[in-house]
């Protein structure tokens, strides 16, 4: 059932959905990839209504994922055995869509070909301790792009928030037999008919609704020319191009939707800072950042999960960025 995007609210979550015999496949990586990691950069939050995970992967886990993909909704299953292989079951009408792209998920495009750890010693070891890190794709342009214009300018708190309550208000109920109901986000007429007023209800500001709303209008021609552009400078002019998208989106969506090993969130509230900490012991601002990944270029967001991945990040020392809530005003 295609969702329309303008009914109130989803179908009860007690509702049940008929599991009809998924498509079953078995990926194996060449090459050692810690999938949980390469997985879990895709979830929205501890409560994304597209994402459960069971436990990780590493520990016996089964991580469950809803999506809208090019061929319609799919729920995928994904488990991994002692040996790295990793078992997938997807149910729904985008289910061997999504059994096709799950190498890509897992990391198996992302090559680290020009890449040299020993330019900073910190990431030389980092890399010594996690050379199964890749970087996972989705091969979702507008999905990865409203999920980036939510986050802009506000705490990761607010923009999950938002996103669990537009997805399961105006998503579809996604298909199979997760342990919770999952919700695949709408189609791009859906996103562009949601009511102003469930923008606010969700907590979301109106410069963000409004550019979700703007381009989805473009949508179709947006992801088309994303998906045939040669590089990440190329998506950036496609990006950018949008009324509110600025360079912190670009990179956000590039590295969900095409993996970019090189695209770095300028702007971000925290990653200068912990770029700075984690390769100099200091905080930087974001010309520093860019100047202290210069010699990674190529594979500057490689860095980046690295300095994650390690543990070289800067301690917190006060309190958390109070987020601000306008639905009452």
């Amino acid at each position: 059932m295609r969702s329309t995007g303008v009914r109130a609210r989803q179908a009860p979550r007690e509702s049940p959905v008929v599991a009809d015999r998924p498509i079953e496949s078995e990926y194996r990586p060449a090459r050692p990839v810690d999938i949980g990691r390469a997985v879990s950069a895709q979830r929205h939050g501890r409560n994304d209504p597209t994402f459960f995970a069971t436990a990780p992967l590493r520990d016996g886990g089964v991580v469950w994922r809803a999506s809208r993909t090019p061929l319609g909704v799919a729920t995928l299953a994904l488990r991994q055995s002692m040996g790295g292989s990793v078992r997938a079951a997807a149910w729904g009408p985008g289910a061997e869509w999504a059994i096709d792209q799950l190498p890509a998920l897992c990391g198996k495009l992302d090559e680290a070909d020009g890449f040299d750890a020993s330019r900073h010693p910190l990431v030389a070891e980092w890399h010594r301790r996690h050379p199964d890190l890749r970087i996972g794709r989705t091969d979702l342009v507008f999905d990865a792009l409203v999920s980036a214009i939510m986050e802009q300018k506000v705490t990761s708190m607010q923009a999950f928030s938002a996103w669990r309550s537009v997805v399961t208000w105006y998503g579809e109920r996604a298909p199979g037999p997760p342990p919770r109901p999952l919700f695949a986000p709408p189609d791009i007429e859906g996103w562009r008919h949601v009511p102003s007023w469930a923008w606010h209800r969700a907590g979301l500001e109106p410069p963000q609704s409004r550019t979700i709303v703007e381009t989805a209008r473009r949508g179709p021609t947006i992801v088309r020319a994303a998906s045939a552009a040669v590089d990440g400078e190329a998506r950036d002019r496609v990006f950018i191009s949008l009324r509110g998208v600025g360079i912190w989106t670009s990179a956000e969506t590039r590295i969900r939707a095409f993996g970019d090993p090189d695209a770095v969130s300028v702007g971000d509230y925290h990653l200068a800072h912990q770029v700075g900490f984690a390769l100099t012991g200091h905080r930087t601002d974001d010309d520093g950042m860019l100047e202290l990944l210069e010699p990674f270029a190529g594979h500057r967001q490689r860095v980046i999960r690295l300095i994650y991945a390690g543990s070289g990040l800067e301690p917190r020392r006060g309190p958390r960025l109070h987020p601000e809530d306008h639905r009452d005003r």
